[in-house]
């Protein structure tokens, strides 16, 4: 039987509001390189993905300047309105090319500073898994829950023991994930990664600790913070 393969997946169908840009966020660029393209290369040439899928925005015009948009080894579709409904998408248009125990690795499009042994590492640790995980580093900052006052005031200093964040990738088998999502979807459950819908499932996730500096830009003042990271890799 052939061995399960390698896909990847990257979300590029959101506007990033919190930019407060002229254009969405992985348009941006970091030097003289889109955030999408660094991204897309880091990956694409870190692990044998057999291909990529680019859910992207219907009225996207970016996309054709990027450096992606030549390598052949990357496709695109249509995304939804929001994450789940874009990955949903871009697994039913891989559905001919992918079989159900192939693995999916879906990436934040503007996650650019992902430390490429993290990536094999996770691949190595979840390869025979028959589900899949995710990236994740510990909390380690302690947690407050605020009220909901203009002015909000700490009513309660959570426990982080056993707290992690959610990374990326998230790496789960075919099926899994695109039954997972089709059912959450329909429950109108709150997806807000792929991990979430799996869990929705009933299905537990592996968690493979990654480096915290795998940093999702989101505001203006990551841009910066990303640019360093990367100067030091």
């Amino acid at each position: 039987m052939p061995a399960p393969r390698l896909w990847l997946i990257v979300p590029a169908a959101g506007i990033g509001q919190r930019m407060q840009a002229e254009q969405p966020k992985q348009y941006l660029r970091l030097g003289e390189r889109f955030i999408l393209d660094i991204t897309l290369s880091r990956l694409m040439d870190s692990a044998p993905f057999s291909g990529c899928m680019v859910p992207l925005h219907p009225a996207d015009h970016w996309w054709p300047d990027t450096e992606a948009s030549g390598d052949s080894r990357i496709q695109t579709c249509t995304g939804g309105s929001e994450r789940a409904g874009s990955v949903l998408s871009a697994l039913h248009a891989m559905a001919e090319q992918v079989k159900d125990d192939d693995w999916v690795l879906v990436h934040d499009a503007a996650r650019p500073c992902l430390d490429t042994r993290d990536l094999s590492n996770l691949i190595d640790r979840l390869y025979s898994h028959p589900v899949g995980g995710l990236l994740a580093s510990p909390v380690a900052d302690t947690l407050k829950k605020a009220g909901t006052a203009e002015l909000p005031e700490v009513i309660e200093t959570v426990d982080r023991t056993g707290l992690w964040r959610a990374l990326t990738p998230q790496m789960f088998r075919y099926r899994v994930l695109v039954d997972s999502l089709e059912a959450a979807l329909a429950r109108e459950l709150p997806v807000t990664d792929e991990s979430s819908a799996v869990e929705f499932s009933g299905n537990m996730p592996v968690l493979v600790e990654g480096r915290p500096d795998n940093i999702k830009i989101t505001v203006p003042a990551d841009l910066a913070l990303a640019g360093f990271i990367l100067s030091q890799f």
